[in-house]
């Protein structure tokens, strides 16, 4: 990786570089997602709407247990982005090194958890038994891949942290050109169905991994990986485990409540259900991933410009992302819901299963640029420092939330829009507190900037 590869966060204009820096991580979001929307689409276009009930079925369950560990990823690009931002180089080295084998070890360990722990858990939300093999088989297969992902995941995370989001955008590309392939020569070649677009699935997450690694060890920056020298150096591990690991519970938090909602869904007892909200949920997966670039923006720029004590830039960097993020949520969602017909019928020819999807998809995207608003403010707060207050914020405002109205409301008026209706008020709840929060950690962090210099 070359030194033009890096990019000056603490100086300069800011609007042009938040989108320099965040439409490549926005494409490259994208790309991730084709990854599961491939499976769903090969499945649901070849092979049956039972088949791609299992894979979407599984969904909920794969984010709730994998972004735990992923909040993790978003935490060693934090310290990165604040020792770069300080040129404290030998910090950022060993930093590196230590979030590298990090992601490794994790990766074996979920190789583990998602063997042991696929059917059980499933039962226990509930799938249904027509879907519940294959969507078990799927999810082994998948957590087979988990150290590659996870590799991949803290490699683009210490590559964001000094501003290249170019490269993992190009090593997703290959990835993810060679996860269509198989998945058509598996399923409509050998007949695998499932088990076919899992191992595509597989195979393309060893390559962007891979690709990811070789950038670092090539690099001639202080990110420079060096395989020897990987070790976990306890006092960057506790400040990776400081961020990351409320950043990865939030995450969780918020897919708790999803998989109590994909249990709710699980009890009409309907495949034809699952598969309108799995496709549904794929298609809202683009708007959200897109927003997330912002989120991620927010978080880096503002942990950059922290470490160097350029306070002046910390607030315009929300104001800004917050415009950027409202406008793509906005524009995104209202197209999904306005197409949403037309997008449905590419995961699905069934009349029964868009109609359904429809549902869904038509209030989702109206609002989702709502929880835009909420993770690009709360990517502000982890830039300056605090990490468990927007944890805390998302396990009272999401999870309690949607939890109780699962079993009031929902209870009461048993119908998809009535189930829906719980995100958008989440969000807003969740938005206008972390809002408070970030005027209430900003004030302190001015005052210890200034203290410092």
């Amino acid at each position: 990786m070359k030194r033009d590869a890096v990019m000056d966060m603490c100086s300069g204009p800011l609007a042009g570089k938040l989108l320099v820096f965040a439409i490549p991580l926005m494409l490259s979001g994208v790309l991730q997602l084709l990854f599961n929307a491939a499976d769903i689409i090969v499945v649901g276009r070849f092979a049956s709407d039972q088949a791609m009930a299992a894979v979407g079925s599984t969904s909920s369950l794969n984010s709730l247990i994998v972004n735990l560990f992923l909040g993790l990823s978003a935490g060693g690009s934090v310290v990165v982005a604040q020792y770069f931002g300080m040129k404290s180089w030998e910090d950022v080295e060993e930093t590196v090194h230590t979030a590298m084998l990090m992601g490794l070890l994790i990766g074996v360990a979920l190789v583990f958890i998602g063997f042991f722990l696929a059917e059980p858990l499933l039962t226990l939300m509930g799938t249904t038994s027509d879907v519940i093999d294959q969507a078990v088989l799927y999810m082994r297969i998948v957590f087979a891949g988990m150290p590659a992902l996870m590799v991949y995941d803290f490699g683009a995370g210490v590559l964001r942290a000094i501003g290249d989001t170019r490269r993992p955008l190009l090593y997703l590309f290959c990835g993810g050109v060679i996860n269509v392939g198989f998945n058509l020569f598996f399923v409509i070649v050998c007949h695998l169905d499932v088990a076919g677009v899992a191992i595509g699935t597989v195979m393309s997450q060893v390559v962007s991994a891979a690709l990811t690694v070789r950038c670092l060890v090539k690099s001639e920056t202080a990110c420079k990986l060096t395989i020897k020298r990987l070790r976990i150096v306890r006092h960057k591990l506790w400040r990776i485990l400081r961020v990351g690991l409320p950043a990865g519970i939030q995450s969780t938090v918020f897919n708790i409540s999803n998989v109590l909602i994909q249990s709710a869904i699980n009890s009409f007892d309907d495949s034809v259900i699952v598969a309108g909200n799995t496709a549904s949920v794929n298609i809202e997966g683009f708007v959200f991933t897109a927003m997330q670039a912002f989120y991620q923006a927010s978080l880096t720029f503002t942990s950059q410009n922290a470490g160097a004590h350029r306070v002046e830039r910390v607030a315009p960097i929300l104001r800004w992302n917050l415009l950027f993020v409202a406008v793509t949520g906005i524009v995104l969602g209202g197209l999904a819901a306005l197409f949403g017909e037309q997008l449905l019928h590419i995961y699905s020819p069934s009349a029964a299963v868009v109609s359904y999807g429809l549902i869904r998809l038509r209030l989702i995207g109206a609002t989702y640029f709502l929880d835009g608003l909420m993770d690009v403010t709360c990517g502000s707060i982890r830039g300056i420092g605090p990490s468990i207050t927007p944890t805390v914020i998302s396990l009272t405002g999401a999870c309690l939330l949607r939890i109780v109205w699962i079993y009031t409301v929902f209870a009461a008026n048993h119908t998809l829009f009535a189930l829906y209706i719980s995100y958008p008020v989440s969000w807003v709840l969740c938005f206008a507190a972390n809002l408070i929060a970030f005027a209430i950690f900003f004030r302190s962090f001015r005052r210890r900037a200034q203290a410092a210099k």
